[in-house]
C-alpha cells in the first residue's frame, strides 16, 4: 500500500499532536517529521522531502519566506497552510507563496484531510467558507483560475446556477429540473453559504466572476 508523506509545521505542540494522531488514525498518510518554526520547513523539506507540508502561518521566523524556500528544495511538496489566520490577505500570500491549500484552524478533521489528498493530487484546495472572497482578491489568473476550483458544486447546483444566471425563478428552475421549489430554496441555501454571499443576486455574480476565471466544468460546464 502507498502512503502520502506528510510533514507538520506548527508551534503549538498540542496542535501537533493533534495532527499526528490525525494522520495516524486515518489511512493511506504517513508522518515523517514534525517542525515548531519557520527553519524547520525549510529543513523538514531538505531532510525528508514530504510530498504534503502542513503549515502554520504564525510561528517564529518567516513562514512565507519559508514556504518559497521549501518548495525551491523540494519542487515535489505541496504546502497546505493550516491556520487560524482567516483574513483575505494572508490566504493570498501564502498562495503567493507556493502554498497549494489554506485551510483555517476551524474546519473539521475531514476537511483538513481532504485538503492533504487534494492538494497532493495536483489541486489547490481553499475552505469553501471563504473561497470566493479569496478569489475575488487574487490578482494572478492563473492562481485565481486554480482557486476557483477548489469551490466545487455538485452537479445540481451547476444547473442551478446556469438557470439563475439566466433570470429564471425558483419556480421555473423547479419546473425546469423536476425538483421541487422547497428543494429549490434549499439548493439555494447551500450555494449562499458555499460561495459566501447574501442572496440570489451575489449567487449570481460570484458566478460569473467564476466564469470570468475560465473554470473548466465546473460552474459553467
Amino acid at each position: 500500500m502507498s502512503y502520502v508523506s506528510v510533514a507538520v509545521i506548527d508551534d503549538h505542540p498540542l496542535m501537533i499532536e493533534a495532527i499526528s494522531g490525525l494522520l495516524t488514525r486515518a489511512s493511506g498518510f504517513a508522518l515523517v517529521g514534525v517542525g515548531t518554526t519557520a527553519n524547520d520547513i525549510v529543513d523538514l523539506c531538505r531532510r525528508t522531502q514530504p510530498q504534503v507540508a502542513v503549515v502554520d502561518l504564525h510561528m517564529p521566523g518567516e513562514v512565507y519566506s519559508a514556504i518559497e524556500s521549501a518548495i525551491k528544495i523540494s519542487p515535489s511538496t505541496k504546502i497546505v497552510a493550516f491556520t487560524a489566520a482567516n483574513g483575505v490577505d494572508s490566504a493570498i500570500r501564502a498562495l503567493d507563496a507556493g502554498a497549494s491549500g489554506y485551510v483555517l484552524k476551524g474546519s473539521s478533521t475531514k476537511e483538513l484531510i481532504h485538503a492533504i489528498t487534494s492538494v497532493h493530487s495536483g489541486e489547490t484546495y481553499i475552505t469553501q467558507s471563504f473561497a470566493s472572497r479569496v478569489i475575488s482578491g487574487l490578482r494572478d489568473a492563473s492562481l485565481r483560475r486554480e482557486a476557483a476550483a477548489a469551490v466545487i458544486l455538485s452537479i445540481r447546483e451547476q444547473q442551478i446556477v446556469r438557470l439563475l444566471m439566466n433570470g429564471r425563478t425558483n419556480k421555473e428552475i423547479a419546473i425546469a429540473i423536476k425538483i421541487s421549489e422547497k428543494t429549490v430554496k434549499h439548493y439555494m441555501t447551500a450555494l449562499m453559504q458555499k460561495l459566501q454571499v447574501r442572496n440570489r443576486v451575489e449567487v449570481v455574480i460570484a458566478a460569473q466572476k467564476f466564469s470570468d476565471a475560465q473554470v473548466p466544468s465546473n460552474l459553467h460546464s
